[in-house]
């Protein structure tokens, strides 16, 4: 059970390569089984690499399990955050974000300010050689995000700042939760009050200002129907920020470095974009049944969260004693839901090491049983859709002009948040779209 107080925790939380479930959980499932007891995060613990009982507790939110993130968490995320709420309040929440996803995600003017931004990255890099990725993949998400929620043009000022804020914001989860001045925890906490101060002063704003002409942003929306208060706004659109933000980026990273390391499968995406840019008049904007028809794409998509797992595991709490099949868990230990354990089990998934987007193409039904990469239950991420029209609309442009190669020592790890050893550089060339070399 490791150490007092912390426990098995350092060692739960040693990094690893993402596209593997790392050693700790290798040795303990080889010694005690997928289901065993920990002490980790000042807890008693259990930790559940079984996916029958992974989907138990997704699926039995409030009833006997409740979210049950460290203290330290809630310094970063705040007290009304979507990831450390429960109950009514996680619902008031949850649904006026995906209110704003389902009003969002098909409109002609979203998916006309993806493909803009896309294409303006992919300008922006036509003289370059190299690129860090990971940082121009955030810029794009932030930016776009900004835009929809706030109204904020990339090229603003508050648009850099914000995107400073989030950056020294994310170093915090995967750093030591010690509020001592400058560390990378302490930095992250007051990175977080900045953004409430964006945020706050915007809305105030708003309020002053009489209608604004036609049909607004989601703070607008918000606002008009009044029924958060001005800490429920906040907190929602830095929520939505995040998501939108942060895991967003990161899955586009993953689909890049896997792409990298699969051309057959890499070809075989391109196809699927050229048939599509084919079908279109010269400069013609892309729009919903175009992205409708990228269904390998979106095979792309789900075989990266299945193998990169942007989201390694959740922090859940026993509210009553849980009898599983032969598991007890008993009331008020911490559960954690292992998702990359399932998303490797050779039981599961044959070849489950191999990053094989076809996998998905007869067996949709089945490996959506399979696999969590947008979580489950009551706190299925709301912005799966979304994400995943941002992400197809940029590859459409990515791999019709460029191809890449990655750096021998740069991959993805796990901190358990997702992070490229060297941001993910790589070394670009631009391509005609309609050539196969």
């Amino acid at each position: 059970m490791g150490w007092p107080i912390c426990g098995e925790t350092l060692a739960f939380l040693k990094p690893h390569k993402s596209n593997s479930t790392g050693s700790f959980l290798q040795q303990h499932c080889s010694r005690y089984g997928k289901v065993f007891k920990s002490h980790l995060f000042c807890s008693p613990a259990i930790v559940s690499c079984d996916h029958e009982l992974n989907m138990f507790i997704l699926q039995n939110e409030e009833k006997y399990f409740q979210a049950s993130y460290p203290k330290p968490m809630h310094g970063i995320l705040g007290k009304l955050s979507l990831l450390t709420v429960s109950g009514d309040l996680h619902k008031k929440l949850r649904n006026v974000a995906v209110s704003f996803i389902g009003a969002s995600k098909s409109t002609p003017a979203f998916l006309h300010s993806v493909e803009k931004l896309s294409i303006s990255m992919m300008e922006s890099w036509k003289e370059r050689k190299q690129i860090t990725f990971c940082y121009e993949t955030r810029k794009f998400t932030i930016n776009l995000m900004v835009k929809h929620l706030l109204s904020i043009e990339p090229k603003e000022p508050i648009a850099f700042k914000i995107l400073e804020d989030f950056q020294t914001f994310m170093k915090g989860f995967v750093s030591l939760p010690v509020y001592i001045p400058g560390t990378h925890y302490a930095n992250a906490v007051k990175a977080r009050a900045r953004l409430s101060r964006t945020v706050r002063e915007i809305i105030r704003e708003r309020q002053h200002e009489s209608m604004r002409a036609g049909e607004g942003d989601f703070l607008d929306v918000i606002l008009k129907k009044r029924s958060l208060s001005e800490e429920e706004t906040v907190s929602i659109v830095l929520d939505i920020m995040l998501g939108g933000y942060e895991t967003t980026a990161t899955l586009l990273a993953l689909i890049v470095y896997f792409l990298a390391h699969a051309p057959a499968v890499f070809q075989k995406l391109k196809e699927e974009h050229r048939a599509i840019r084919k079908s279109k008049q010269d400069e013609e904007p892309l729009n919903w049944e175009d992205y409708q028809q990228m269904e390998f794409t979106n095979n792309v998509i789900l075989e990266a969260m299945r193998c990169g797992n942007v989201v390694k595991f959740v922090h859940r709490e026993a509210i009553r004693d849980v009898k599983f099949k032969e598991y007890l868990i008993p009331s008020g230990w911490k559960v954690l839901p292992v998702f990359t354990a399932a998303h490797f089990d050779p039981n599961l998934h044959e070849n489950p090491s191999e990053f094989n987007p076809s996998r998905w193409t007869d067996k949709a039904s089945v490996m959506s049983k399979r696999v969590m990469p947008f979580g489950g239950g009551p706190r299925l991420c709301p912005g799966a859709e979304l994400a995943k029209v941002e992400i197809s609309f940029f590859l459409h442009h990515l791999v019709l002009n460029y191809r890449w190669k990655t750096q021998a020592d740069d991959y993805p790890i796990a901190y358990p948040y997702v992070e490229f050893r060297r941001g993910l550089l790589l070394e670009i060339e631009r391509t005609n779209g309609f050539d196969d070399h």
